[in-house]
């Protein structure tokens, strides 16, 4: 895509009403404020919760709109990147979700204020995506307790870190390993874990960063393996993970520690039909996932500084 100056630019403001704990009253009026300050063309259109986005494609292409600001959570994120990532526009987020795992991932400021002006003053550079089969994902999906804890965090009437929180403790004292073998940088591995992230992004959302090692761009996804071990030490080891990780290769002979791996694709057989979530959302699993990254797939919105 070539560069916009800034006179040429037009914004389409995505709002999210439901997504999150934030209230957006008045996020209309911030939005058109600080479009005007900076002397650019902005609109505000709702999102639509069946990810159903024609709309938009005619508005960019119709009136040349070059920026798409996403104000929600990754799910929202995932819907509308997927679905007009085709066509030459820059996309950006203001962070409204429960998670905000890929806003976060790319230093965007929690603060709507700062999101906002972020959103006029920063600048576009290409972040990878993966496919897990036919399905997109922007920054991450995963298998077993996690996917477990998002199926039950969705059916709740709140959401926010005290509800995911509070699901992921009440999950893990009856969480159970699952078997899954995998195939990756010509290795073969058969675990039983308690789950399985595959990651382009660094982190679960709210800052809980599970692949220390991920980036943005790199054209690698970052697997992270928590095997079956004895659930006094499970957070332990979950704890070292986060706070730096250290890359294990694809061998199977620290069955009992966190494996961390890189590649540009892999296939999970889940033989014991482990739940899944992508980007946060549940999805019906699958018995067989074969997952490979998008390189530069779109543009996003981050800081000037790298």
């Amino acid at each position: 895509m070539m560069p916009t100056s800034k006179s040429n630019k037009k914004y389409i403001f995505l709002v999210n009403p439901i997504s999150g704990t934030s209230a957006k009253t008045g996020l209309g009026e911030q939005v058109l404020k600080v479009a005007n300050s900076h002397g650019v063309t902005a609109i505000i259109l709702p999102t639509v919760a069946g990810g159903d986005y024609r709309f938009v494609e005619q508005k960019i292409i119709e009136e040349g709109f070059t920026e798409v600001i996403i104000c929600g959570g990754d799910g929202t994120v995932n819907q509308v990147v997927n679905s007009i990532r085709h066509l030459p526009v820059n996309f950006g987020i203001i962070p409204f979700g429960s998670g905000n795992g890929l806003a976060f991932s790319a230093r965007i400021p929690k603060s709507t204020p700062k999101a906002l002006e972020l959103a006029f003053t920063g600048k576009a550079r290409y972040v990878d995506a993966f496919m897990v089969n036919d399905s997109f994902a922007c920054m991450l999906c995963g298998l077993g307790f996690d996917a477990k804890v998002a199926h039950d965090f969705a059916n709740q009437p709140g959401r926010g870190l005290l509800t995911y929180t509070q699901q992921t403790l009440k999950n893990f004292f009856s969480a159970k390993p699952y078997h899954f073998e995998m195939v990756a940088n010509d290795h073969i591995i058969q675990t039983d874990a308690f789950f399985i992230s595959v990651a382009n992004s660094n982190q679960f959302g709210n800052k809980f960063t599970i692949a220390p090692k991920a980036s943005l761009n790199d054209g690698l996804l970052d697997i992270v393996v928590v095997p079956k071990m004895n659930k006094a030490i499970l957070p332990f080891a979950i704890i070292q993970q986060i706070s730096g990780g250290k890359l294990t290769g694809t061998k199977d002979d620290n069955y009992q520690s966190i494996q961390y791996f890189q590649a540009s694709r892999i296939q999970i057989r889940n033989r014991d039909d482990a739940p899944l979530h992508i980007d946060g959302e549940p999805r019906e699993t699958m018995e067989t996932l074969n997952i490979k990254i998008i390189p530069r797939c779109f543009q996003l919105i981050q800081p000037m500084t790298d």
